[in-house]
């Protein structure tokens, strides 16, 4: 085999194995603090407890939007995110929840389980 395309592997297989490195990395570890510590990394999703008896999720975060489902008191949901629509009783938050289907819910009938989701 030639030096030159010897090199050529040699130097493929290098990256390679870099960038399988790099990719072992979690962002936890990937931070750190200005005191060492690892940073907490916001998580991707977030979960809730419905607190109505009956709550109407719908395709936007309006009482006008089309209801997608129902979740009832106790279920546990899904959070990605968190918006401003219209005021249920006098609460503009809605959650926008990964449940099998895509729909809002009004926040002020969902109680957090853990940090606030982020804005959508």
């Amino acid at each position: 085999m030639p030096l030159r395309s010897a090199l050529v592997r040699f130097a493929i297989a290098g990256a390679a194995g870099a960038l399988a490195a790099s990719a072992a990395v979690t962002p936890a570890t990937a931070s750190e603090g200005s005191q060492g510590n690892p940073q907490r990394q916001a998580p991707r999703l977030y979960k809730g407890v419905v607190t109505a008896n009956r709550l109407l999720l719908r395709d936007a975060p309006n009482r006008g939007g089309k209801v997608v489902r129902v979740a009832f008191r106790d279920d546990v949901v899904t959070v990605y995110c968190r918006t401003t629509g219209q005021k249920v009783d006098g609460d503009s938050r809605w959650y926008l929840l990964r449940d099998g289907a895509w729909a809002y819910g009004a926040a002020r009938y969902i109680r957090d389980l853990g940090p606030t989701p982020r804005p959508c």
